[in-house]
């Protein structure tokens, strides 16, 4: 009952209303946060944009899909959550918040990010998972400062060539996206720590050898039949993995079949050897399987 009341209070505008839907928010909090997550709005509570000290706001899983041009007022915003609402287009005035380093945005409509999004100079981490992309919109390769890009359970099939222009970037999550192939720009981009593209349809994995600051490679649920070789530090997540080797090619296995006939050959026609000669005896057919 509390949510079909707070529901219908969300689209009245009047003053009162908005003091039930902020309660006891009459002045700037102590910690310069607002959360006003899953209250049920439709419209955005202007009486917020008075705090204009506010660094975190958070509206997540509410009702909105639209902002007033009054939260550019907001200019010390450093995080902003949107996330789980029913954007179709990002708001105008999202881009005037010059200091916003966290961006929270998955979980909505979006098809594209307008040009605008480049304004955002200091923006280091940017989630868009979960929206209706089918590619990954050029404008975040003008975010010279991004580190994390979380864009996953979106349409998208390849990654654009300039995003390797972002040197600051150390971790991209894809999970569940439409890619066939690895993303060869990736290979381009040796400063990368993490890497997921869990659960596409990626067949062949390339090498990420070379990829010398890479720390965490999370492949699973690929209709791959090789793992990516990485060097020996970086931990791997999917099939055959460091837990489980690679299955072998057909001529891997007949070359280690027909080592094994000759070692064995060998075996029956050398000297039978003592105990004293032999410290540590060797079953050679134990070593070949």
């Amino acid at each position: 009952m509390g949510n079909t009341i707070r529901s219908i209070i969300a689209f009245i505008p009047s003053n009162s209303c908005q003091k039930y839907l902020l309660g006891d928010l009459e002045e700037m909090p102590i910690d310069k946060m607002v959360d006003l997550s899953s209250m049920q709005l439709r419209r955005f509570p202007l009486r917020v944009c008075a705090f204009t000290e506010l660094v975190k706001l958070y509206l997540s899983d509410n009702n909105l899909n639209t902002l007033p041009p009054e939260l550019e007022l907001l200019q010390k915003l450093q995080i902003l959550a949107l996330d789980f609402n029913n954007f179709k287009v990002l708001p105008q005035v999202v881009c005037s918040l010059k200091q916003l380093y966290i961006l929270y945005l998955g979980n909505n409509r979006l098809r594209d990010l307008p040009p605008e999004l480049s304004y955002l100079k200091n923006l280091q981490t940017l989630w868009i998972e979960c929206n209706y992309l089918t590619q990954l919109p050029t404008v975040i390769c003008e975010l010279s400062l991004l580190k994390t890009l979380h864009a996953g359970c979106n349409p998208i099939r390849q990654l654009p060539n300039e995003l390797k222009n972002l040197k600051e970037l150390r971790s991209i999550w894809l999970s569940g996206t439409l890619l066939t192939e690895f993303p060869r720009v990736l290979l381009d981009m040796p400063f990368l720590e993490v890497i997921d593209v869990d659960r596409n349809g990626i067949r062949f994995f390339p090498s990420l050898v070379h990829l010398s600051n890479l720390k965490l490679v999370i492949y699973d649920h690929n209709p791959c039949r090789n793992a990516p070789k990485v060097a020996k530090e970086v931990r791997r997540v999917g099939r055959w993995s460091e837990e489980t080797p690679e299955p072998k090619k057909r001529f891997e296995v007949e070359t280690e079949l027909e080592k094994g006939v000759d070692n064995k050959e060998i075996q029956h026609s050398a000297p039978v050897e003592t105990t004293e000669n032999k410290e540590n005896p060797l079953d050679i057919t134990t070593a070949v399987s």
